[in-house]
């Protein structure tokens, strides 16, 4: 298992937490919680060794494609696909949105 923790800026203030996937269906699980700050701080523990690079080419793009939100997301990986991983990472975004 590998425990990675990226810090990126956050541009929008969302309130509220949102929960998607499960891990233990094989996924992965994504928590978000929101805050007020000016950073999004990603915890992610993940069944796949030497994956940095890939989840922080992951939030550069998602990063370039919408604003990302200021809080904590919390992510659960049992090896999740780039585009599973993405469309979760959506899902809690969009769901706090609508809080």
């Amino acid at each position: 298992m590998e425990h990675i923790t990226i810090t990126v800026p956050a541009g929008r203030v969302l309130r509220g937490k949102a929960l998607a996937g499960v891990v233990g269906s094989g996924d992965m699980e994504v928590l978000f919680t929101a805050d007020q700050g000016q950073t999004l701080t990603i915890e992610i523990t993940t069944s796949v060794d030497n994956s940095r690079g890939r989840w922080e080419a992951l939030f550069s793009r998602l990063g370039l494609v919408s604003t990302l939100p200021a809080g904590q997301l919390v992510i659960h990986d049992f090896g999740a696909t780039p585009g599973v991983a993405r469309i979760r990472i959506e899902q809690v975004f969009e769901e706090v949105s609508y809080a």
